[in-house]
């Protein structure tokens, strides 16, 4: 589920994911099945991808941020 923020205490801590949260790390994955088709939906929708796509023994990935600052991983796994 995706939810916007509600009130000042959950705006003040959108993007901060460091911490106990995800130790610095990226916690928030987004599989697909389509990954250029899922990245364009994405960049047309706000989202901002910090790198280009990678290919992983495990998959294609890339980092992404939301218009509200989280960061994800697009990861459309190996077959």
């Amino acid at each position: 589920m995706l939810a916007q923020a509600a009130g000042a205490t959950q705006s003040r801590t959108i993007g901060a994911q460091g911490g106990a949260q995800g130790g610095g790390r990226v916690w928030l994955f987004l599989h697909t099945n389509e990954f250029a088709a899922d990245q364009a939906r994405l960049v047309a929708a706000g989202a901002v991808f910090e790198e280009i796509p990678r290919d992983e023994p495990y998959g294609r990935v890339a980092v992404w941020r939301d218009p509200w600052g989280n960061r994800w991983d697009l990861i459309e796994p190996r077959p």
